[in-house]
């Protein structure tokens, strides 16, 4: 269908050294030297070369390279995909150019390799801090090699961030805190933290169902939550987006997009595109359709995505919500009173409640694309 200019790009590497224990994306584990990584890279890069061709690749504004493990591929075949990159694509300093990393294949040539090729921000799976944790989840890197993956990252690039998980098996509230804190120490400037969620088919969803797999409780994991939240305020680092926090000017821009509504284009195995126009939204993974949204889906799926960042939305987005979902004002006013969010110049915005029941919010603001 005739569509909205993409303006984010992602492409997906469905590659490993080790699956984790928790891990349900669509990934396998193979050999540095595997021959479908390179048939997967060079089919790869005639892709980006078609979709330019096509014209589609002329408003991007931000890439994401992630996976799997984008770095397990090697030096050749990911400087293979940032150089099609650069010559199908305006790939400028002003592009936002992420490549996921994880610790035990990053090291400083390869962080070079990466910068000179028009990568400008690294994101590296570090989980945890601590080696019996990692251990656990099934990662084949320790602590030490996390950083030292991080401060070979920062030889290049100012523009790094981690990720970290709260509420693993066994995590206590002081192994959590001592990770958040070991962040800052590196300096690292954007974090994002992400509670377990046990999906189906993986180990730990096994070991969870033979009652071997011991988690912490709810309010244990809120208070990581918590201590995540207060610990990176107090080192300047302000959390802009559910899950994520960034010292000012360092947000994910690419994130961002998927939270404002902007078209992407997905590239690779199981990556999702989506497409849309003032008619109609489509979400399409591995050639099938996955969402397709009419107008009014489409109003409230920008409002519940627009109030999972801490902004919420000020007066000027309201109007516009106001003119196109009915019962707007009234759902806003009840979830008011539940305290699920506040008003905020001359619009809402998320209370902390809110942040800490998401879904709960989420799924009441989708409410608002059912007909009457």
């Amino acid at each position: 269908m005739p569509h909205d200019p993409y303006k984010a790009l992602y492409l997906h590497i469905p590659f490993c050294a080790a699956r984790c224990a928790y891990c349900d994306f669509h990934t396998k584990a193979v050999k540095p030297e595997a021959r479908a990584i390179s048939v997967y890279a060079d089919w790869l890069v005639s892709e980006i070369r078609r979709l330019s061709r096509e014209g589609e690749l002329g408003s991007i504004e931000t890439v994401y390279i992630g996976g799997g493990t984008p770095t397990h591929l090697g030096s050749k075949h990911l400087s293979a995909i940032l150089y099609a990159l650069g010559v199908s694509m305006h790939l400028t300093p002003e592009v936002e150019c992420t490549v996921e990393a994880n610790p035990e294949s990053l090291d400083e040539r390869l962080v070079q390799d990466l910068w000179a090729l028009g990568a400008n921000r690294l994101s590296l799976g570090v989980q945890s801090f601590d080696d019996e944790l990692l251990g656990r989840l099934g990662r084949i890197h320790t602590a030490d090699r996390a950083r030292e993956a991080i401060r070979a990252a920062q030889t290049r690039f100012d523009n790094v961030s981690i990720d970290l998980m709260c509420g693993l098996p066994g995590q206590t509230l002081g192994q959590f805190e001592e990770s958040v804190r070991c962040a800052i120490e590196l300096g690292v400037k954007h974090v994002s933290i992400y509670p377990l969620t046990i999906e189906p088919k993986t180990k730990f969803e096994k070991l969870l169902r033979r009652g071997k797999l011991e988690l912490p409780d709810d309010d244990l994991v809120a208070d990581m939550m918590e201590l995540a939240e207060r610990c990176l305020h107090e080192a300047g680092m302000r959390r802009y987006e559910v899950a994520s926090y960034a010292y000012p000017g360092y947000e994910s821009r690419h994130n961002m997009s998927y939270w404002t509504g902007k078209p992407y284009l997905g590239i690779g195995d199981s990556a999702v595109t989506m497409t849309q126009n003032a008619e109609r939204r489509m979400r399409v993974q591995d050639g099938c359709v996955i969402d397709d949204l009419a107008p009014r889906e489409m109003h409230a799926e920008d409002l519940m995505l627009a109030m999972r960042m801490t902004a919420g939305i000020d007066a000027a987005r309201a109007d516009e919500f106001r003119g196109r979902l009915p019962g707007f004002d009234d759902k806003m006013s009840e979830l008011v009173s539940r305290g699920m969010i506040e008003p905020h110049e001359g619009g809402w915005r998320p209370t902390h409640q809110g942040w800490l029941f998401g879904n709960e919010l989420f799924e009441s603001l989708l409410d608002l694309s059912d007909d009457e």
